[in-house]
């Protein structure tokens, strides 16, 4: 029988707050996962509380920053304690900087990369020793199209989910044999705040330039939203992926399988 029910289960969703994130825990909240997310600011938290309380999903928040070691063993301690023992982990914290590479400065590239790369690896390493005393667990690392290919202005965001998608296959090849999966999400392009700028209608009434651009190379024709992504969440989640590990399910419309319409 396949099961995808997640009853019983402790999810830990970094950045949990809106976008894919959000749209990730309520998924998993919907297959029965008690929920567990982070923000940096107490003001995330507290508008996301809210949120999943208009939902009915009793979620429960804290705040840590996914960069520090201290907050994210306090943050893993206080979620053990308080709902039990953390089945699931989704790294879904990170930013974005579009600077082009010779303008951008160390200090940014090297928050990119602290949040969207570092941040999972001290997450992870975090919580599986806690899986492996259970007997096993799943991990999530939210990468992006990003982990593939490159793009003008997004030298950090693609060496951080490129270094994203290896550390997703090494966790795998470590701690599979403890019953650990370790897969990853990769996004294509996504309508969140994030995004929205480079969907933003122009004076003239015509499309954003890039927006046409994705429509264009997206076999699907349209941006994918964050309920695209639950779905494939669930599955990672649930024990009907015990054999699968260590690869990437990329939700991109297609994007990757297409080399675009002839000019």
């Amino acid at each position: 029988m396949v099961d995808f029910s997640l009853k019983g289960k402790v999810a830990l969703v970094t950045g949990g707050t809106y976008g894919i994130g959000f749209a990730i825990a309520k998924a998993l909240a919907g297959a029965g996962a008690k929920i567990a997310f982070n923000a940096r600011h107490r003001e995330g938290v507290d508008k996301a509380l809210a949120d999943y309380g208009a939902l009915g999903i009793k979620a429960h928040g804290y705040v840590c920053d996914v960069t520090d070691e201290n907050q994210v063993q306090e943050l893993v301690g206080k979620v053990n304690g308080e709902l039990g023992h953390i089945n699931i982990l989704v790294n879904n914290a990170g930013i974005i900087k579009r600077i082009p590479m010779c303008e951008m400065g160390v200090d940014e590239f090297r928050q990119v990369v602290d949040i969207d790369l570092i941040g999972p690896f001290i997450m992870a390493r975090a919580v599986i020793p806690g899986m492996i005393s259970q007997g096993g667990g799943k991990i999530i690392n939210v990468c992006s199209l990003m982990s593939e290919l490159g793009r003008e202005t997004l030298s950090a965001y693609a060496a951080a989910k490129g270094g994203l998608k290896m550390l997703t296959k090494n966790i795998a090849s470590e701690y599979g044999g403890y019953n650990i999966q370790c897969n990853g999400i990769g996004p294509g392009y996504i309508a969140t705040p994030q995004t929205a700028p480079l969907r933003e209608t122009q004076a003239d009434g015509s499309r954003h330039p890039f927006d046409s651009f994705i429509l264009a190379k997206t076999p699907a024709g349209r941006w994918g939203t964050p309920d695209d992504l639950a779905g494939p969440a669930v599955f990672l989640a649930s024990g009907v992926s015990d054999f699968v590990n260590g690869q990437i399910l990329y939700v991109d419309g297609g994007i990757l399988a297409y080399i675009g319409k002839q000019p």
